[in-house]
């Protein structure tokens, strides 16, 4: 049985809808630094993007979908990495693209939002595991062609001490910070792989 109208999502392959996500996001972005996390309603959001709060629903039923979709989606993200056979080069550009995803005021905004909300409100937990495996998943294409895949623990290993610096630490992230983290994980990912002592 096919869903009424009103409830299908948007088929994202065609050009019009896309222009649609895009415009809602660049307006939602804009006002997430105006009026803040809780002050973007669909209300206001459907009002200033000039849309129907319909359209907003079908789009993202959800404002934790829509939050999701602020971190993940967008032109303004930078350029992600390319898949290559260096680990450590493709774990240092994916770290720098990090930085530079999480460097647009919206997007950080939208990560923390997701964040505080994910201990009272269901929508958010399961958004914010959805980007741990969206990006997880991704970094393990990008180590595709070094022939290895990589442990959601390993994974949290790389982009740990990022986050922490500049969530905790409210620090910055240098070049030379991200080849210390990338330098310190390869030497876990060495130790996983060593063969184990056998003796008892």
């Amino acid at each position: 049985m096919t869903q009424p109208a009103h409830r299908r999502r948007p088929a994202q392959s065609n050009p019009r809808v896309q222009r649609t996500r895009n415009h809602v996001l660049a307006t939602a972005r804009e006002l997430l630094l105006q009026v803040g996390p809780a002050g973007l309603t669909y209300a206001l959001l459907a009002e200033r993007a000039d849309v129907t709060r319909q359209t907003l629903y079908r789009h993202w039923p959800t404002r934790a979908a829509l939050l999701f979709d602020l971190v993940l989606e967008g032109p303004d993200l930078g350029t992600y990495p390319e898949p290559g056979s260096d680990v450590r080069d493709v774990a240092t550009a994916w770290l720098k693209s990090l930085r530079a995803g999480v460097g647009v005021p919206a997007v950080r905004a939208a990560a923390l939002a997701v964040t505080a909300q994910a201990d009272h409100d269901p929508d958010s937990a399961r958004a914010l595991v959805r980007i741990g495996e969206d990006r997880h998943a991704g970094f393990n294409k990008l180590l595709e062609p070094a022939g290895i895949q990589i442990s959601e623990d390993e994974f949290t290993l790389l982009y740990g001490p990022v986050l922490a610096r500049l969530f905790l630490d409210r620090g910055q992230v240098t070049d030379a910070f991200i080849d210390t983290v990338v330098a310190q994980w390869l030497t876990t990912l060495q130790r996983a792989d060593a063969p184990q002592d056998s003796r008892e």
